[in-house]
């Protein structure tokens, strides 16, 4: 019985680790603070109800993206017709929208982030939205905003 059920194991482990899923962070002053230790710039979903699932759909779940974004971004969702979030917290993202110059939504905005005394700061490298040419497109042009040449 344990020799079958190690053979089972083995046989469905590849299953259970495709099965990850990218973390996204909700608060903007936790991903800020990521963001800050680990080094890496921000990629920050702006969203809201009744706005296309295109982009969740055919980029943020493939397994292309979850590699990439690992090594590349700290991920940031912030929907903006969000019932449950305190209204100054939806106050800051609708300001945090507005100083990224986001017009319309859904769309990503990558961003460098800085603290110094007290103060963050956020440096806009560049706005992208729903590529309908497929992961690797916007993957392509997401790291054409991030490293420039």
């Amino acid at each position: 019985m344990p020799k079958n059920l190690l053979i089972l194991l083995l046989l469905l482990s590849p299953f259970f680790i495709n099965a990850q899923t990218v973390t996204w962070r909700t608060d903007i002053n936790d991903a800020v603070a990521v963001s800050a230790e680990k080094r890496m710039p921000l990629l920050i979903f702006f969203t809201g109800q009744g706005v296309s699932p295109q982009l969740q759909n055919e980029i943020f779940s493939t397994q292309d993206f979850e590699e990439w974004s690992r090594k590349n971004v700290i991920l940031v969702k912030l929907d903006l017709s969000d019932p449950s979030i305190p209204d100054a917290t939806k106050e800051q993202n609708l300001m945090l929208k507005n100083a990224l110059g986001i017009e319309e939504i859904p769309q990503v905005c990558f961003s460098e982030v800085t603290v110094r005394k007290g103060k963050t700061n956020f440096n806009k490298l560049g706005l992208i939205a729903y590529v309908s040419s497929g992961v690797k497109a916007w993957i392509s042009e997401s790291n054409s905003i991030l490293n420039p040449e």
